[in-house]
């Protein structure tokens, strides 16, 4: 796997977590290496394709919840990843055509499709390369300051990346308020990260992730509890984002590939490993 948080050289001789993650949700922009690490990883930590997909619905519903239910219209959208169905800016203007999304990512092969499928709607997208570690890059990019008004409520997304936000790398947390506090009124966070309640196994996942390239901390659900403490959170707070506001009638993923049809249902041999998130704000 690739380093998410490190601007990147296209290859397609190592293997990216943006196409891996593409792959698992049904996507077709990956290569062999892309697929053979995915496979690998699944060997090892089963319970992944599921959570993987258990994300993605999760950021439909937290969209269309913050855009419907909090009235916000600006979302700035962290590691993207590969688009796909029901991307943040489609979700977001199914409730309000002027809602306004920007894609923050490094991967190069993310960037040029984003920017592709983006071509004709740059009045109210746009995608930027930035490290997410960064929030004075994020924050200060021409496209964020062109979309976003920092006057008005917004909503940081950080879906299924707050594992690549390491202790050492300089606490999340910082980062998060630096992001949240770049305005003055009530602004929002959607986050979610893995996380294992045993601590081993979750441990045994981050080696295996850090040894691949990639870096990656598991944490514990007490653990990210801790790390968000302070902010308030949206019912039902911080769950299993298979939890979080279920709703029967929300749209469907693409099938899972043919390949990975073995691990479907897998994370019920494993269910102390999950994603773990909610909805928060600050108070």
């Amino acid at each position: 796997m690739t380093d998410p948080t490190a601007v990147q050289t296209f290859t397609t001789d190592l293997p990216s977590s943006a196409r891996g993650y593409g792959w698992m949700l049904g996507g077709k922009d990956n290569y062999q290496v892309d697929r053979d690490m995915v496979v690998e990883i699944l060997q090892r930590f089963p319970a992944n394709l599921d959570s993987s997909r258990a994300n993605r619905r999760f950021l439909g519903r937290a969209v269309r919840h913050l855009a419907a239910e909090h009235g916000v219209r600006q979302f700035i959208d962290l590691g993207c990843g590969l688009p796909t169905d029901n991307n943040v800016h489609q979700v977001a203007q199914n409730i309000d055509p002027n809602a306004r999304v920007v894609y923050v990512d490094t991967d190069p092969l993310v960037l040029a499709h984003g920017r592709a499928l983006l071509a004709d709607d740059a009045t109210t997208t746009a995608i930027i390369t930035a490290d997410m570690r960064d929030p004075n890059a994020v924050l200060n990019d021409p496209q964020t300051r062109r979309l976003i008004d920092f006057n008005e409520p917004y909503a940081i997304l950080m879906f299924s990346v707050g594992h690549h936000l390491r202790d050492d790398d300089g606490h999340p947390r910082f980062l998060i308020d630096a992001l949240l506090m770049a305005g003055p009124r009530i602004n929002y966070l959607a986050f979610s990260q893995a996380v294992d309640e045993n601590a081993h196994r979750g441990r045994q996942m981050a080696d295996t992730f850090n040894a691949a390239g990639i870096p990656w901390q598991n944490r514990t659900p007490q653990q990210v509890d801790a790390m968000l403490d302070g902010l308030e959170v949206v019912e039902p707070g911080l769950v299993n984002v298979q939890e979080w506001r279920p709703d029967p009638f929300e749209p469907k993923l693409p099938p899972i590939p043919a390949d990975l049809a073995e691990w479907e249902g897998a994370s019920k041999l494993t269910p102390e490993a999950y994603e773990y998130g909610g909805v928060l704000f600050l108070p």
